[in-house]
This record gives C-alpha cells, structure tokens and sequence, in this order.
C-alpha cells in the first residue's frame, strides 16, 4: 500500500515535471520566434521607413482645397495643430486647425521651452519641435534610437506624430520613477534628459 502510494506521487510529479517542461520550451521557443520576427520586422521598416516631414493635406472631393489638422486633443485649454499653432482652444476651427486670424495663435512657440530642448508645457513643446529647423535634431536622434524606442519611433509617419511621441513625458524626464528632475521642463524633444535639480 506504501508502495503504491509512493509510487503513484513519483508518478504524478514526474508527469507535472514533463508538462512544466514542455510548457518551457515551447516558451522559450515561441519566445525565440517572436524576437526573430521582431528584429527582421524592424530591420525591413528601417531600410524602408522614411518620417515624413512636410505636412501633407487631405484634399476634399471639392473643386477647392479643403485642408483638415491633426491637433494635440488632449490639452484642456491650449492646443497645437500638426502646421506648429498652439492656440486656445476655443480659437480651434472645426477642420482641426487653429485659427491663425486671433491674435493669441501664435506658430512654433517655444516660450517654455529650455536650450536643451525640454518644455514646462506638452503643447509648447511639440509646437517648438516642430520648428523646420528641429529636423536634423530629430533625425540625429531617430538614427541613434535605441531598440525599444526604435519600436515606439517606427509607428510614426511623419513630423507631426515624431514630436507628438516625444514630447510626452518619457522615463527621461522622470527620477526614481516618481519624482521629475525638473518639474519645469516635464516634456522633452530633445536628446538629453532635464537636468536634475537639486534637492
């Protein structure tokens, strides 16, 4: 009785050890797959993708032009439209475009906006970054992206989306997961992080 019993335990672990085993590999194997896939992915989309960086228009099945804005959407009182506005947002036409007739829209603003490229306000900072002459910065830093941010960096189409992804508040400008270096430069296009402030 003993016996069997033991047995039937040795038994029992060694089909849990069998499964836990299989389950393993077949992990670790997918796993493999995935990160193959992953880096040929990546690879292809870099030796093809290009960041578009003139805004393009959506045309309307008009005779005339009808031009539509991306915009910033999520700042409560200010907005920046994809041609670099930031405006009111009560002063946003129903195209998505800030109305450049009132005389607080203002284009490539960078009021809050350190020389290191990092901004106190989300939509100052993507307004400043999308300034012509940020090219060569953001493609310096595309080019020198590391693996998970060339990840996040290859879903962007063109100018506009690249300085929508950076300026929002990254690891970068964080210290101790939960504390800002600086509190006045929360939002980043540049390459170096804030400089952190002392305690």
């Amino acid at each position: 009785m003993v016996l069997r019993r033991l047995l039937r335990k040795r038994w029992v672990l060694a089909v849990v050890f069998g499964l836990s085993l299989v389950y393993f590999l077949s992990s670790t194997l997918k796993q493999e797959e995935r990160t193959i896939r992953d880096r040929t992915l990546l690879q292809a989309r870099d030796s093809e993708h290009r960041i578009a960086w003139k805004v393009h228009f959506n045309l309307g099945n008009s005779s005339r032009q009808i031009t539509q804005c991306r915009n910033s959407v999520q700042g409560k009182t200010l907005l920046t439209d994809e041609l670099g506005y930031v405006c009111e947002r009560r002063h946003l036409l129903v195209n998505g475009c800030c109305n450049i007739n009132t005389p607080s829209t203002t284009q490539y603003l960078c009021k809050s906006c350190l020389s290191n490229g990092c901004c106190s306000i989300y939509e100052y900072c993507i307004s400043c970054c999308l300034q012509p002459d940020k090219q060569p910065l953001l493609e310096h830093f595309l080019n020198r992206a590391a693996e998970g941010f060339r990840n996040l960096f290859t879903a962007v189409k063109d100018h506009f989306e690249l300085c929508l992804a950076k300026c929002r508040t990254s690891s970068q400008s964080v210290q101790h997961e939960n504390t800002y270096r600086n509190p006045q430069a929360k939002f980043c296009y540049g390459e170096s992080p804030p400089d952190l402030l002392p305690v």
